[in-house]
C-alpha cells in the first residue's frame, strides 16, 4: 500500500510500476484538476445535490487498439447496455487515429495497449461535474498537488 497523489500515480502506471483499469485511469485525470484535497472537498461538496448519470463504456475495436466510449461521444450507442446481458461489442476497420481525425465530439479512453491509454474529453460534462484533463499516459502534463 502507498498514497500517491493523482499525478504520481499515473506517473507510476506509466512506468509500468502499477497497473489501474481505464476506468481509474480517467478518475485519476479527473483528480488531476484538483490543486488540494481541500478544494476536492469544496468541489464535491457543492455539487453534491447536482445528480449523477448512470453510464456504461461501450468497447469499440479497432485494428490498432480500443476505444472505450462514454456518453456525449458522438458515436456512443443511443440505447447502451447498461445490465451487461446484451454483450453488445463494436468493431471498426478504421485504425484509431483515423477515428480521432473524424471525430467532433469527443467523451473516450483511446487504449493503444494495457500501458498506453489516453483521455479525450470534450463535451460539457453533465450536473456540473468536471471533465477529467485530457492526457496520455505516455506523456505528462498537469498541475495537481493532491
Amino acid at each position: 500500500l502507498q498514497w500517491s497523489s493523482p499525478p504520481e500515480a499515473i506517473e507510476r502506471f506509466k512506468s509500468q510500476e502499477i497497473w489501474f483499469p481505464p476506468p481509474q485511469f480517467y478518475e485519476f485525470c479527473r483528480l488531476c484538476n484538483f490543486s488540494s484535497l481541500r478544494e476536492l472537498h469544496k468541489f464535491s461538496s457543492e455539487r453534491a445535490l447536482e445528480g449523477c448519470e448512470r453510464w456504461m463504456p461501450v468497447m469499440l475495436s479497432a485494428p490498432n487498439g480500443f476505444i472505450q466510449l462514454l456518453p456525449g461521444d458522438e458515436l456512443y450507442p443511443e440505447d447502451p447496455d447498461f445490465t451487461g446481458e446484451k454483450k453488445i461489442t463494436m468493431s471498426t476497420d478504421k485504425k484509431v487515429e483515423d477515428l480521432m481525425k473524424e471525430g467532433g465530439k469527443f467523451h473516450r479512453i483511446v487504449i493503444k495497449n494495457i500501458n498506453n491509454l489516453a483521455v479525450y474529453v470534450n463535451i460539457q460534462a453533465k450536473y456540473k461535474h468536471i471533465n477529467p484533463l485530457m492526457m496520455n499516459s505516455d506523456s505528462s502534463d498537469y498541475n495537481s498537488k493532491l
